[in-house]
Formats: structure tokens, sequence, C-alpha cells
């Protein structure tokens, strides 16, 4: 846990060659990518100057990724970020970034936890026993309604379409159960 929380500490020479200080080696820019993939933080200085040239290497990485052809960052984006480089907007761009990070993070890792759940060699029964839970809260509390399920008006006329509204909701809904079934 102790190993998780400090960053993993690269040097880099005067050479540009970057060393591992837990591991005792040289390492590349695709193994520092490895590290952080794997949730480790890592700070890079410079041994001469003390520098701290994480956010440099960091572009770097970033760059030679879209650069393979592994573009992940629209170009509107790209040009988002240039602009605000030069705008006042900067100030709170990078809280904004940081923040849209931190929710896409958790986001992803809350559908993990839900996918973990689902069989994989059923996962449309996963999303089909959700649907039937949630259609049977939703008509639970119809069924003790007068007139076939639908609330009362105080208009008569109104009941009656009312009545084949609901109908004709229920009539598609068990239509998509059914579609849903065929897919499983």
């Amino acid at each position: 846990m102790a190993e998780a929380e400090t960053p993993l500490l690269i040097k880099r020479y005067a050479s540009r060659r970057l060393y591992n200080t837990e591991t005792s080696d040289y390492v590349t820019l695709d193994d520092i990518a490895s590290f952080i993939r794997d949730g480790r933080e890592v700070q890079i200085i410079d041994l001469k100057t003390g520098d701290d040239l994480t956010r440099q290497y960091l572009l770097q990485i970033i760059a030679e990724h879209e650069s393979r052809g592994e573009n992940m960052l629209p170009v509107n984006v790209l040009n988002d970020l240039v602009r605000s480089y030069t705008t006042q907007a900067s100030s709170v761009v990078p809280q904004f970034l940081a923040t849209s990070f931190e929710m896409l993070r958790d986001g992803q890792s809350k559908m993990m936890e839900n996918m973990s759940t689902i069989n994989p060699m059923n996962p449309m029964g996963a999303m089909q026993a959700q649907q039937e839970a949630f259609m049977k809260a939703m008509t639970a509390g119809m069924a003790n309604w007068p007139n076939g399920g639908s609330e009362p008006s105080a208009d008569p006329a109104k009941n009656g379409e009312e009545g084949e509204e609901l109908d004709d909701i229920k009539k598609q809904l068990a239509e998509l159960q059914a579609k849903l079934s065929k897919l499983s």
C-alpha cells in the first residue's frame, strides 16, 4: 500500500537516459507508460539540476501515442487546449480537466463493478433481469387502480383513453421483453 502512495522516482542522467531508482535499471518511455497504466504514480527528476521533468515526459508519452495513430484526443480538443494557453480561460481549464478525468475514472470503476456481476455466458440475462425488476416496480402500484390499471380521472371519457394508452405501453414493453429474450 505504501508503495502505491510513494511515486516511483525516475532520474534522468545527462545522457538523457532514464534510471529507475527502485529496480536500479534503465527504463524507456514505454516502461514509464506501463507503470502509469498499472496505477503507479511516477516522478521524473533531472539528476544534475533537480528539476521536476514529469510533466514534460508525460506529454512526450502522449505525443508518441498520438503519432503512432493511437488517436485519443480529437483535433478540436487539441485546438481548444492550444487556445486555452492564450486566453483567460487557462486558469479554469486544468481544474476542469482534472475533475472530468476523475469523474471518468469513477464511472469506469463503477461500470467494471457492475460488469463483474454479469454472467459472462449470458450477459443479456442480467439486463433482462434488471428490466423485469423495473417493470415489476413500475406496474406494482398500478394493479390496484380501477379501470384496468389506469388512475381514475374526473372525466369518464379520459379514463377509457388512459386505459388504452396504458395497454399500448404494456404491449410495447412485452414486445421489447420478447426481443431481449431472443437476443439472449
